[in-house]
């Protein structure tokens, strides 16, 4: 390995887990923020930085748990902290004063808006093209979707029909020639 390859792969080591750290600590002020608002305390969640995907966090209500996306994240430090994080937090907060909700319901969206002063947003808009894995083209009335290889697969085998968000027609696979 060359020296600079080397000072490359060191930078981007100390980056990542600078940026975990940042995140740990974003997680303990989310928790600890509510825990004063409610006047409770609330568990700090086990917090794991290997979730996969174009998902950018995962919240593991029975166990307490948070997962990040740890490619995601390098790119977009910023946006895990002021948006991603409260996101996830607001998802345990709501499992553990409501029980089993909806996952982007009402209870979830009042903690976002109270707490921490979002608009609860269902998805991101990161760039994924660096974790995006291999994709089907299917087609609707209002145009063309990609869906991943696990929903393509589970259209293949007849298990799941997919419909489009805007003009709810069913998504028809697109036959390459």
């Amino acid at each position: 390995m060359n020296p600079l390859s080397a000072t490359h792969l060191i930078c981007s080591l100390f980056l990542s887990f600078n940026s975990q750290q940042l995140v740990i600590q974003k997680v303990e002020q989310c928790i600890n923020h509510a825990s004063s608002y409610f006047k409770q305390n609330f568990r700090l969640p086990k917090i794991g930085f290997k979730q996969r995907g174009k998902i950018a966090g995962c919240a593991r209500l029975q166990t307490n748990e948070l997962r990040f996306n740890p490619i995601l994240l390098s790119d977009n430090v910023d946006a895990f902290l002021e948006e991603v994080v409260p996101h996830e937090v607001c998802h345990l907060l709501a499992y553990t004063l409501f029980g089993k909700v909806r996952p982007h319901g009402k209870e979830w969206q009042s903690l976002m808006l109270e707490l921490f002063d979002l608009k609860g947003q269902t998805y991101h808009q990161m760039d994924v093209s660096k974790v995006k894995g291999k994709s089907f083209n299917y087609q609707c009335e209002c145009g063309s979707i990609e869906l991943g290889i696990r929903r393509h697969n589970k259209v293949v085998k007849g298990k799941q029909t997919y419909i489009c968000r805007k003009c709810r027609s069913p998504l028809m696979a697109q036959v390459s020639v």
